[in-house]
């Protein structure tokens, strides 16, 4: 039993009986007396996978024993006791181990009996962690995971439907199971086996495989678009694929491959082999160069590549019906064949393919349209023609398809039509296109030395074996005139072939192997059944060659043809194909709904021209009156001598009245249904418009081609001439599409918007925009520019960008491109091809207008192109000849090519190279439209496209003509430069972005050979491509941002609205340049402040360090005044030059952004950084002065300094004798003796004294000094009249200027009365600006308390000379010039004498001694008393030195503090909302007398303003947190001064002063002669001082604090050194132009800009203008003016009339825009119908006329104005 073998035995059976042991020979064994019998007969009752159970035959002993069972394997021991001959169970097993069990009997007193022992295998369990992968259709890997146990191999098998199909024993973990078949479920179990062969129950899963058609899909990665269709919206993405040439990698890459060839209509999109299969087979046969012939007859593997036919079949299985009809249609234009029949491997049907061959419309010439040189346009689908089908049985030797494309090819051009075997990839395994039936089409070009087929005719292939796929079969043998039977064998049963209900003709057609004896007796037999005639079968012999075989074929074909017993249009198909349960894919009910309700609308149209007055009344005469209105209000062409304003309220009246008419029509029932079917859901809709695309074009085809036949006939008799010009206009107007039904649809919503918001009719309406949007998403063109009115319906255009920006956002940028060129030169074909869109090009319509249409960029490209939409927009052709008739045709193309030049960022001109004289036409267009671009900062890129250049050499050899080319657009750019009143563009390259060498794109002809049996030439598509590609690179390098949707509204209103003005002169009014312009003036303001500041925080401290010349504070390595200030100097000018640097570097970096628009604004770049060069050298010159006279002032104070000391030396050494003296007395002297002791000494002291007066400076010399040197150079008569005046008699009286003569003084005086300012007048107020100007100038100065310095008198000639200069166009003479300028310096120089003489009083040193008498008498008594002074003197030195340099300090500072303050309210930030909010404010004020003191007197008006508004602010926000800073920054200074004068120790109180003032030299100006009266007698111990003087410091600057909390703020302006009213004065004032014509201020940023703009002019009467006749205020505003043929009396030129449209030859540094809208001036149409009573009054005048529309403008419509004019969000 212990043996291997017994055991094997024992394992084998276990169920035999285990014999106990014995001797060998005994038979018995003698029993002992102590002897145990072991276990007898053990029995294996059960094995499990964890459990065995054991028995035992009882022992037939009276000796009661327990039986002990030990068992072990190789991991695990264990033991069991139990009772003698009871069975046992042993639990806790492993599977599949062998156990040894050793059983043993033991009795109560511990004897044992030997052991029987028994070996076991427990049951093996089964796999676990079954999981199939890799399934394939015909195969399937299985992965397990081993049971625990000693298994030795595995047993796996694969069953279906109950029997095993495959079964495999295995030692490792997987398996595959092959040559399965597709889409069947198998059940798949492994079963664990031992070395004994016992196996485990065995682990079940079932599986699927996949079918062909799902494996495929996986191969080729479209598996997620099986059930989620492919969409068109997803396949015209822009992703990175669009712009890479990678060849195919994988086989994923195959299918997005072939589709972005097929969109751009490239012929090569079949050649689908990867480079990985190419690149292998080449590299397996480069490995070895030893010859396997056995390997050179094998045929390649095809096994890794996939036929054209799977993919074609693959992709119209996973797209939508939109994507099917648009690869049909591509397909088609590249000749190939497009499938009727598409199989359905999975579910085993077909689907008739009517609704994805919708699209396919054929022109050709039959033969009896060859003389008249007709031809026939129709849908391919409704053609009546007959059709040959082409199918096979069995196997065949030829190449059905081949053939076919030999038949169909001419000898001149072969092209394969059909994918057959000897194509790239055709041989390989059809895996689900076994069954597709595919269909093209023989069309004559009616020319017979050409045509294969002297009439059209349609032929369909079925590929595979007919016995297949019946139900294809007995399709085309139902709709065919005849079916070509391929067979190499007949079976004489044939059923397939003799029992099918046959209306073709049946042929048959064989190869040299039917010619055996079987084959040609069931030929005989088929043929018999079949009843045909010998020339229904033809038989391709050994002898016949392919050529003569088709030669053959096309005869029975063409007999066929003309003759033919069936024709059958596609669309007539679907009755029999649902007899045979074939599906039809316009039975979906999307795809009938949308075909019912677009029937319903089309049915009605009978005549076109009344259905489009019936049912689209609105965009009829109504709307072009409306156009032309539109156009008028804004050219004021036909005004004449009437008043502009009323004429313009006439207009607007006219128009609200045609809107009244359109609103009193109906809905008609076709726009009710049409806006119904268009609400529809998603497909349906789509389906809906795909339809009534496709039925008005019908209609339009019918219509057109009766009507081209009639305008053929009326040619014939040139007498007929007005029959022929209303069949022309017919022709014009029968053109009708949806986007007719989408503008009636457009005209609608405006009508409504002309209703109260609370009308129901519009607020039914109100959703209309958001389902055009949507409809914008879905991929529809959307109208922009109505091509028949030439108009934009701004407000409906507009709505529908803004619901496409909510439904888009935050995914809203966009980039546009657009294309412009003669008509017919394929426009729409080439953005068609590019980017596989569909702008119409057939049924004989020509795009009418703009139509721009959205693709979505995808996200892999938008961090390429920063966009998240590209605009693709398609336009009319211009030169268009329908127009040329009319007057304004160059006009209209002008408005066009203007309008998508400017809404692009890539324009793509399309010249057509066969007419040259139309290409320098439409290029002197497309100049002047680039030119206009330029103007208002847009300058977009530009490629031009030069259409049938097919030579491989054209780009070299038209080398010499885009040298011409460009020569001639630098001549167009100079002429239209000239019309534009633009001379400084000399060059293309000017206004636009543009390369001679990469601009140009040579495209060959679009057809590769002659239609329309000729495909697509490739040079064409593949041209394309490379233009595309170029395009978006060009994109994506582009600098500028991409616009939002909303910013291209913005943009598209602005320009639609400036190309409405009269041709040629073109205004443009933009709220993104304006927006752009405001951020670039804020920016400049910012750093022009920034500059300012710095320099007057450097000027300030410079004047500190002068101040403290000479002193002990002073710089020691300087001792001479001179050396200093040129130090001071250099140290300005290096300042000054890091700061323009700094302002010029922030310019630059500003318009290196990308955001912002800034492109926009590139013009004023040059203007912002002239006004920053000239900020430089203005601050240079005032720093330069104020140095100057710093210095001379500081030289003549430390004079005076120096006897101020020289004195209070003389009293102190004088108290000291004093102090000796009365001590010497010995006796105790009361204060009173002892101040007449001082009084006496006093006295006696300053008889000593000598007190020279100070020299005074002759004030009226030096001024007339530098007056005389200032006007020197204007010749002797004015230095005759300075020598008759005395300065000194000038500037008593105020400043009058009269007018000479007797006629000019009465003029003047009737002017003065009426309030009409002439010439005289306008210089009065000019001289009273600049007397204001400099005698604010004056005060300041006064206000400093200095000594005068000449400085002073040049600076006010400066200033007057600079205003002279800035108004050089009022009108006056060098009279007016000098005595101004003696009125002005006269008046000043009594100033500066005063000043003077204030001065020296003030610092009189006799005076200054007496002013300190009672503080040396005060210390003479502590000195003599010996008193503590420390106290005393710690306060005396805090509040006399200290605390006025403290305060000097703060209110130097506290004015940029104000000023920074203000700068952050955004009024003040530039000049235009400075404007916007003063005129805000004059509205809510609701005064006349302060819109007369606003008109009159603009500056004071905004000085007073200004000084308000700071007030206003600072009543609510405190200035105490600026105070606060600067006094506690003084205070620490002060403080850190004091604690580093203690540890330097000197034990001096003198030195340790000197010290703490060396600290703030340059901080703070402690008086001279205020520290000198502190030295006096100062006797106070230092470290107490020190430590008293920290203390008394601390309560002065809770004191100052306080001192300035309870001033009032009016004071603490009054202190302040820099002035904030000035500065914001100066700052918002800019240049102080006003406009000539009404008044306005300029509104320009930067200081020297060259041109004069304001965003809102007003009416003239406002400046007191007035018609002569009548007297009353004129209406007229200059906005409106500029564009009309109204003159006006020029006060420049002799008094002569000039015309308003021309005003710039007379003021040519003013632009004044026509208004923007309409509302533009609602603001001051208001106020003066409101006041106009009263600003009569005020003029001495009658009231104005107002027109009847200003009555109706409200307070609100005043405000929204301004917000609009000033673009204030």
């Amino acid at each position: 039993m212990d043996s291997s073998e017994e055991e094997d035995e024992f394992f084998d059976a276990p169920d035999i009986l285990a014999e106990p042991p014995c001797e060998e020979g005994n038979t018995s064994v003698s029993q002992q007396p102590d002897y145990i019998p072991p276990p007898a007969e053990v029995t294996v009752l059960h094995v499990g996978d964890q459990t065995v159970s054991l028995s035992f035959a009882p022992s037939g002993s009276s000796v009661r024993c327990k039986l002990h069972i030990d068992y072990t394997c190789e991991t695990h021991r264990g033991n069991v006791i139990t009772a003698d001959d009871d069975p046992v169970d042993v639990e806790g097993l492993s599977p599949g181990t062998e156990y040894k069990f050793s059983i043993k009997r033991i009795t109560e007193s511990g004897n044992q009996s030997e052991a029987t022992s028994v070996s076991v295998f427990t049951e093996p369990a089964p796999p676990v962690l079954v999981t199939v992968s890799d399934i394939s259709s015909d195969s399937l890997s299985l992965q397990w995971e081993p049971p625990a146990g000693e298994v030795e191999s595995f047993i796996v098998s694969c069953s279906s439907e109950g029997e095993t199909v495959q079964e495999l024993t295995t030692d490792t973990h997987s398996v595959t199971f092959t040559s399965l078949r597709p889409g069947v479920c198998y059940s798949v179990s492994v079963s664990a086996q031992l070395k004994t062969g016992t196996t485990s129950k065995p682990a079940v899963t079932s599986v699927k495989t996949k079918t062909d058609q799902e494996s495929l899909l996986e191969d080729i990665g479209l598996k997620q678009h099986g059930s989620e269709k492919l969409s068109l919206r997803k396949l015209l993405e822009i992703d990175k694929n669009t712009i890479t040439d990678s060849p195919l990698k994988c086989k994923s890459d195959i299918p997005w491959y072939f589709l972005k060839k097929l969109m751009m209509v490239n012929v090569t999109a079949r050649k689908v082999k990867c480079s990985s299969i190419c690149e292998s087979n080449c590299d397996d046969a480069s490995k070895t160069t030893e010859v396997d012939f056995d390997d050179l007859f094998n045929s390649s593997n095809t096994d890794d590549m996939i036929n054209p036919l799977d993919i074609i079949t693959a992709l119209f299985l996973c797209s939508d019906g939109f994507v099917q009809q648009e690869m049909a249609l591509k397909m088609s234009m590249c000749q190939f064949s497009v499938p009727l029949l598409l199989p359905n491997c999975d579910t085993k049907q077909c689907t008739l393919m009517l609704w994805a061959m919708r699209d396919i419309v054929k022109k050709y010439r039959p033969e009896h349209l060859l003389e008249s040189k007709g031809f026939t346009e129709e849908r391919i689908v409704h053609s009546e023609l007959p059709m040959v089908s082409f199918v096979r049985l069995g196997e065949c030797s030829m190449s059905k398809s081949q053939i076919l494309n030999k038949l169909l090819s001419s000898s001149e051009q072969y092209h394969d039509t059909f994918v057959h075997r000897d194509m790239e990839c055709g041989d390989s395994p059809r895996r689900i296109s076994n069954g597709l039936t595919e269909m093209t089409w023989y069309l004559p070009c009616g020319n017979t030395n050409m045509d294969i087929f002297g009439k059209p005719v349609a032929i369909a292939n079925l590929h595979g074996d007919i016995s297949s796929f019946e139900p294809q079969y007995s399709f085309l043998c139902q709709t065919s005139a005849a079916v070509f039977v391929f067979f190499d064998h007949l079976d004489p049963e044939c059923e397939i072939l003799t029992n099918q209900n046959h209306k073709a003709q049946i042929f048959l057609v064989g190869s040299n192997d039917s010619k055996n004896n079987k084959s040609l007796n069931a030929l005989k037999t088929v043929v018999a059944k079949l009843g045909l005639k010998k020339n229904n079968i033809l038989i391709k012999t050994k002898q016949t060659n392919d050529a003569d075989f088709v030669q053959c074929l096309r005869k029975t074909v063409s007999d066929v043809v003309e003759n033919p017993k069936m024709k059958m249009p596609i669309e007539q198909m679907v009755d029999i194909a649902h007899e045979l349960g074939i599906l039809v894919d316009e039975d979906s009910p999307e795809c009938q709904a949308g075909k019912q309700k677009a029937d319903a609308i089309t049915t009605e149209i009978e005549d076109m021209l009344k259905y489009k007055e019936d049912q689209l009344p609105l965009q009829g005469q109504i709307w072009k009156d409306l156009t032309c209105l539109e156009k008028e209000e804004f050219r004021l062409r036909k005004v004449g001598s009437e008043n502009i304003e009323q004429y313009k309220s006439d207009l607007q009246e006219q128009r609200e009245q045609l809107r009244k008419k359109q609103n009193s029509y109906d809905m008609s029932p076709a726009m009710s249904c049409f806006i119904n079917a268009i609400s529809s859901p998603g497909a349906e809709r789509c389906y809906f418009l795909k339809w009534m695309r496709m039925n008005l074009d019908n209609v339009s085809h019918i219509k057109l081609s009766g009507l081209r036949e009639q305008y053929k006939e009326k040619c014939k008799d040139s007498e007929k001439k007005e029959e022929i010009k209303e069949i022309d206009r017919q022709l014009s107007n029968s053109s009708l599409g949806t986007e007719h039904f989408f503008r009636e649809m457009g005209q609608i919503y405006e009508a409504s918007l002309s209703l109260p918001e609370t009308d129901p009719s519009r607020q039914q309406l109100q959703h209309l925009p958001k389902l055009c949007a949507q409809l914008l998403l879905d991929g529809f063109p959307l109208e922009l520019v109505d091509g028949d009115a030439s108009n934009i319906p701004l407000r409906w255009v507009s709505d529908v960008l803004s619901q496409l920006n909510d439904s888009a956002s935050p995914k809203n940028k966009i980039l546009v491109v657009t294309v412009l060129g003669v008509q017919s030169t394929g426009k729409s074909t080439l953005l068609n091809t590019m980017f596989g869109v569909q702008f119409a090009v057939s049924s004989g319509r020509c795009t009418r207008g703009a139509f721009m249409l959205l693709i979505k960029v995808n996200e892999d490209m938008k961090t390429i192109l920063n966009c998240d939409f590209m605009v693709i927009i398609d336009t009319e052709g211009l030169k268009s000849p329908e127009l040329a008739q009319l007057d304004n045709s160059h006009e209209h193309d002008n408005e066009l090519a203007t309008l998508v030049v400017g809404l692009s960022d890539i324009t793509i001109i399309n010249i057509a190279m066969e007419n040259s004289t139309e290409m320098k036409d439409i290029l002197q267009i497309v100049v002047h439209a680039f030119l206009r671009m330029k103007e208002v900062g847009k300058k977009p890129k530009c490629q031009f496209v030069h259409q049938n250049v097919s030579d491989v050499s054209a780009h070299e050899k038209n080398l010499r003509d885009r040298k011409l080319l460009l020569q001639q657009l630098n001549e167009m750019t100079q002429a239209a430069a000239k019309m534009e009143k633009k001379d400084e563009n000399k060059s293309f390259t000017d206004v636009m972005e543009y390369s001679a060498d990469t601009g140009n794109c040579y495209v060959p002809g679009l057809w590769n050979g002659n239609p329309p049996m000729a495909p697509v030439n490739a040079g064409y598509s593949e041209a394309v491509y490379e233009l595309k590609k170029n395009i978006i690179q060009q994109l994506g390098k582009c600098q500028s941002s991409a616009n939002n949707i909303l910013e291209f509204r913005e943009w598209m209103t602005s320009l639609w609205n400036a190309v409405k003005h009269e041709n040629f002169i073109f205004s443009f009014r933009n709220s993104l340049v304006a927006d752009a312009y405001i951020r670039l003036c804020t920016e400049c303001n910012k750093w022009e402040w920034e500059f300012k500041k710095e320099m007057y925080t450097w000027v300030t401290n410079a004047e500190t360090r002068i101040k403290n010349f000479g002193t002990v504070a002073a710089n020691p390595d300087i001792s001479d005044m001179t050396e200093f200030l040129s130090q001071l100097k250099s140290e300005a000018v290096t300042v000054l030059c890091q700061g323009e640097t700094k302002m010029l570097d922030n310019l630059k970096e500003y318009f290196k952004q990308t955001e912002g628009h800034v492109y926009l604004v590139e013009g004023y770049r040059e203007e912002f950084s002239n006004s920053a060069k000239s900020l430089r050298r203005e601050m240079e010159r005032s720093i330069s002065n104020q140095l100057t006279a710093a210095a001379d002032i500081r030289r003549g104070m430390t004079e005076l300094d120096q006897i101020k000391e020289n004195h209070t030396k003389e009293i102190e050494n004088e108290v000291t004798k004093l102090i000796e003296k009365c001590r010497k007395k010995k006796v105790q002297m009361t204060d009173t003796e002892l101040d007449k002791e001082f009084d006496k000494m006093w006295s006696q002291t300053l008889n000593k004294l000598s007190f020279s007066k100070q020299k005074a400076t002759d004030v009226f010399t030096r001024v007339s000094h530098y007056l005389r040197a200032n006007v020197s150079h204007k010749g002797s008569h004015v230095s005759e009249m300075l020598t008759k005046t005395n300065l000194k008699a000038c500037g008593l009286k105020p400043f009058k200027y009269t007018a000479e003569g007797l006629y000019n003084k009465a003029k003047h005086t009737v002017c003065k009365w009426l309030k009409y300012e002439d010439h005289v007048m306008a210089a009065q107020k000019m001289a009273d600006s600049i007397i204001d100007a400099v005698t604010q100038s004056v005060k300041e100065k006064m206000e400093r308390k200095q000594n005068y310095h000449d400085t002073y008198i040049q600076e006010i000639l400066y200033i007057i000379d600079k205003k002279l200069q800035n108004n050089n166009n009022v009108k006056t003479d060098i009279e007016f010039e000098v005595s101004l300028k003696q009125h002005i310096c006269g008046s000043a120089a009594r100033e500066f004498l005063k000043m003077q003489g204030d001065f020296i009083e003030a610092n009189d040193p006799y005076r200054c001694l007496l002013k300190n008498k009672e503080k040396f008498c005060t210390d003479f008594q502590d000195v003599f008393h010996k008193r503590d002074q420390c106290q005393k003197k710690a306060d005396e030195f805090t509040n006399k030195c200290l605390k006025p340099a403290v305060e000097e300090f703060v209110n130097r500072f506290l004015g940029p503090d104000i000023i920074g303050e203000m700068l952050t309210k955004e009024q003040f930030s530039t000049r235009i909302s400075f404007q916007y909010s003063i005129l805000l404010d004059l509205l809510s004020k609701d005064d006349f007398k302060k819109y007369l003191d606003y008109i009159q007197s603009y500056e004071d008006y905004v000085k007073t303003w200004i000084l308000q508004k700071i007030e206003e602010h600072f009543s609510c926000v405190s200035s105490h947190k600026f105070e606060d800073r600067h006094v506690q920054s003084s205070i620490n200074s002060i403080n850190d001064a004091i604690n580093k004068a203690k540890t330097e120790k000197r034990g001096n109180l003198k030195t340790f002063i000197q010290d703490i003032r060396k600290e703030l030299d340059d901080k703070l100006v402690i008086s001279q002669e205020a520290l000198g009266a502190f030295m006096v007698l100062n006797n106070a111990d230092q470290e107490q001082f020190a430590r008293l003087l920290t203390v008394s410091v601390q309560r002065m600057g809770e004191t100052i604090r306080e001192e300035f909390k309870e001033s009032t703020f009016e004071t603490k302006l009054k202190r302040l050194r820099l002035k904030p009213q000035n500065e914001l004065f100066n700052r918002v004032i800019g240049c102080g132009k006003q406009c000539p014509f009404c008044g306005v201020p300029c509104e320009a940023g930067g200081n020297d800009h060259t041109e004069h703009f304001a965003s809102l002019h007003r009416p003239q009467g406002f400046g007191t203008w007035r018609y002569s006749r009548t007297g009353k205020l004129v209406t007229d505003i200059c906005s409106s003016l500029v564009n009309s043929d109204i003159e006006f009396i020029c006060n420049v030129k002799e008094k002569k009339t000039h015309p308003y449209k021309r005003y710039k030859e007379i003021y040519p540094d003013w632009r004044i825009l026509p208004d923007g809208s309409l509302d533009a001036s609602d603001y001051w149409k208001y106020v003066m119908t409101t006041y106009n009573p009263e600003f009569a009054k005020a003029y001495r005048a009658e009231k104005a006329d107002i027109p009847s529309s200003w009555e109706n403008i409200n307070n609100e419509q005043a405000k929204a104005s301004i917000q609009e004019s000033f673009n204030m969000k």
